[in-house]
């Protein structure tokens, strides 16, 4: 009896599964990962010797259709110091490209290969649904998203 209404009340839940991987779908499509990068921020300290800017208060990273938001933003140029290397994202992290949207507590967003790295506390949002996980390397280049480190995701149905 017991199984019989652990079951049912399963097949009422929304649909949850769990897994050490996923790949999804991240932004919608594939983004112009060479366009150029608009930061803005309350504030900015740039040290000639290492080569980095660093940007606190209401950082707002903007590039073609990607959105980055935190408290501290890291920028570290190329050893040519001509051109961004990384970008270190702290303290709360927002991402959003088309219509995902992820949380994390870091982020790292390396801009030759197009690859953010969201790790700490992840939580995507896609429509109705979400994904959580401790790590998240999404490709900006090409729209997709990889989940790693006991994910775990919410499938609701659409609405009519």
């Amino acid at each position: 009896m017991f199984r019989r209404l652990l079951v049912i009340v399963c097949l009422m839940a929304p649909v949850t599964a769990l897994a050490q991987g996923a790949q999804v779908s991240f932004g919608g499509s594939s983004q112009d990962t060479s366009a150029p990068v608009e930061v803005t921020a309350d504030s900015l300290s740039i040290n000639q010797s290492d080569g980095t800017a660093l940007y606190s208060g209401n950082v707002l990273v903007v590039q073609d259709t990607m959105r980055l938001s935190a408290p501290r933003v890291l920028v570290v140029y190329s050893s040519g110091g001509g051109q961004i290397d990384r970008f270190e994202a702290s303290g709360g992290v927002t991402l959003v490209s088309g219509e995902e949207a992820a949380e994390a507590e870091r982020a790292d967003y390396n801009v030759a290969d197009g690859n953010v790295v969201m790790s700490g506390n992840v939580l995507m949002t896609q429509g109705n649904s979400a994904l959580a996980a401790q790590r998240m390397t999404v490709n900006l280049s090409d729209g997709t998203a990889q989940l790693n480190g006991r994910v775990r995701t919410v499938l609701n149905k659409e609405k009519p």
